[in-house]
């Protein structure tokens, strides 16, 4: 692998995994050192971040990891809801039945894999759902647009990680869903996505008190 995809990937996961907070400046001589590269490689990682929309460039500071703000997070559903259900309706109507009877059969025994500490097992389930959806979907255009999201779901989804009563509830939120697709109940498979959503989303407002969500709106207006 070359160094600046070492140092993309490394970089990633970190802001993903919330080990660089928003408003974090990423020094160029700091970052390469850290990272054990030269400086070039590293502005090839950071401009692959830019283009991603997880780092930017501020005046006076220099390039920063992006503000994750409760508006940004709001928005990031709307489209998402838009997308993920439309997908859920189509899936429903092209699916393999197969895939996702094999798949609901894991959702039902997902307790156990919630138990793991780890939950590795569960978020690789849950991967594999979403690869199936997109299969299904059988609509390149959708698909690439919903992948353009994940990088900013898969960093907000970290907020819900150690709530144990919201994942367990999204698993069987996942399951109601996989059952509408292998019903073929497109009005179904829509509906269950957008409750699972609204849900989702509500959870992670939720944390705005945690200081990891910048509480820029407020939410009784």
């Amino acid at each position: 692998m070359r160094a600046s995809e070492r140092a993309y990937a490394s970089l990633r996961d970190d802001i993903l995994e919330w080990r660089l907070l928003p408003g974090t400046v990423l020094g160029e001589v700091e970052q390469a050192a850290q990272l054990g590269i030269s400086r070039t490689p590293l502005r090839e990682a950071l401009a692959r971040l830019t283009a991603d929309g997880l780092v930017e460039a501020l005046p006076g500071r220099g390039l920063v990891v992006t503000d994750t703000s409760v508006e940004s997070v709001v928005e990031l559903f709307e489209v998402r809801e838009a997308l993920e259900s439309r997908a859920a309706a189509l899936a429903a109507q092209r699916r393999d039945p197969a895939v996702f009877e094999a798949l609901r059969e894991e959702f039902r025994a997902s307790d156990a894999l919630l138990a793991d500490p780890t939950r590795h097992a569960y978020y690789d389930l849950v991967r594999r759902f979403d690869e199936a959806m997109d299969e299904a979907v059988g609509n390149s255009y959708l698909v690439s647009t919903l992948a353009s999201l994940r990088t900013h779901i898969a960093r907000v989804r970290r907020l819900a990680h150690d709530n144990p009563d919201r994942l367990a509830a999204a698993a069987a939120e996942h399951l109601l869903i996989v059952d509408a697709v292998v019903a073929g109940d497109s009005d179904l498979a829509r509906s269950a996505t957008v409750v699972h959503l609204h849900r989702s989303l509500n959870n992670i407002l939720d944390t705005a008190e945690s200081g990891r969500l910048t509480p820029s709106i407020d939410r009784t207006a």
